[in-house]
């Protein structure tokens, strides 16, 4: 036979306690009754039933009937050897049977557990039948529906007690897998917000103090020979400083920018090409084609910043003298060209992004263009100029989430 812990289920204390005073309230009354009805065997009853409550009360506080099949099954044994001793010698005992069905039922296997109280109801109805020396079907009926009401309770109790942990269980892991969507959530956000910052960033302060790098280094080269174009370039850098100190402000309150503030997508870009040529060496000009259509937040940022990115690169890196920056309104679509006669480049052979160098401007235009569900397109050739397209959709898509305001 398996010795291996039962699956037992647990059960109330009260229940336990009051299933053993049950059992020992009725080998006491057995034992009384013999006493008091004065019969010849009285003093074998009273034996028998303190007997049979002494090796009941050891099973609760033996550690290896809860832990092991066998000994549960033997102990089972020794208490119903001890009941049936006692059914034999006093009718009172038959009573006894009925809290015997649920420990059968509760430390036994299923099958074992049925065949245990089939055994102690046929056990009950033969011993009180002996004792009355006559049969007839109302002595079964006792013990049987006895046996009955114990099955469906126990095995009701156990359904339950199964359903209930199965629910536990659920509700455990539901638990994990919020907590883990909240973590994963957290963590997407954490990125998301990381990515928005990083483009910002990189569009804003990085290229105003690209700019303002440049004009500082032509005021450098001006003097000492002409010190008024070295004065206006400082003070472009400085009007340069001021300009971003409010857009980092502005970032930091999350805020719209400021060339944005009370004014059109259009005006903003005209005002970023004016700004561009009277800071720099450069001839930015401004376009607008078709019938302008209102836009929301996101999209007027995200055109305004691949501007900003667009021309940057322009002044930094292609040493163009000319640039045309033009805003199309296309039906149901957006678009913004920018275009330039610098010296280009070969857009399969662009150097990986570096902290020191530089380099995440496309990738940025990118990725809020992406973000809108929007197209870059960018064609260059070394020697003949750069033209730049982004084309976003005037109503983004519904699986793309609007990129929140800087």
């Amino acid at each position: 036979m398996n010795s291996a812990a039962p699956d037992l289920t647990p059960t109330n204390r009260a229940l336990a306690w009051c299933l053993h005073l049950l059992i020992i309230g009725l080998l006491v009354l057995a034992a009384v009754r013999a006493v008091t009805d004065d019969r010849s065997q009285a003093g074998w009853i009273v034996a028998v039933s303190a007997v049979c409550g002494l090796v009941y009360a050891a099973g609760p506080v033996l550690p290896g009937i809860r832990r092991s099949r066998r000994a549960a099954a033997l102990w089972l044994a020794a208490v119903g050897a001890c009941w049936l001793v006692l059914l034999a010698l006093s009718p009172d005992a038959v009573w006894v049977a009925f809290p015997l069905y649920f420990l059968q039922l509760h430390l036994l296997s299923r099958r074992a557990g049925l065949v245990a109280v089939a055994a102690t109801a046929a056990a009950a109805i033969s011993g009180f039948a002996a004792h009355q020396h006559s049969f007839s079907p109302a002595m079964a009926l006792g013990p049987a529906l006895g046996a009955a009401v114990a099955v469906a309770v126990v095995w009701g109790y156990q359904a339950l007690y199964r359903e209930s942990e199965h629910r536990r269980r659920l509700i455990e892991e539901l638990t994990v897998t919020r907590a883990d969507l909240a973590s994963a959530q957290h963590v997407a956000g954490v990125l998301a917000e990381r990515d928005r910052l990083a483009r910002e960033i990189h569009d804003t302060l990085a290229q105003g103090l690209s700019s303002i790098q440049l004009l500082l280094r032509a005021a450098e080269r001006a003097l000492p020979e002409a010190p008024q174009n070295a004065a206006r370039h400082v003070d472009q850098a400085r009007q340069a400083a001021v300009d971003n100190l409010a857009e980092a402000r502005r970032f930091v309150a999350a805020l719209t920018p400021p060339t944005l503030e009370g004014t059109t997508l259009a005006d903003a870009l005209e005002r970023l090409c004016t700004t561009t040529s009277a800071r720099h060496q450069v001839t930015a000009r401004f376009h607008l084609t078709g019938d302008p259509a209102p836009l929301t937040t996101a999209h007027e940022v995200a055109l305004l910043r691949i501007a900003q990115s667009a021309l940057a690169n322009t002044v930094r890196h292609a040493e163009g003298a000319t640039a045309d920056v033009t805003l199309s309104y296309l039906g149901d679509h957006v678009a913004l060209d920018v275009v330039d006669d610098g010296r280009g480049f070969d857009p399969a052979r662009l150097p990986a992004p570096d902290p020191e160098t530089g380099g995440f401007g496309l990738a940025t235009m990118r990725a809020r263009t992406r973000a809108l569900g929007g197209t870059l397109t960018i064609e260059s050739v070394p020697g003949h100029g750069t033209a730049l397209a982004a084309q976003l959709p005037l109503a983004p898509p519904a699986d793309t989430e609007p990129e929140a305001r800087p």
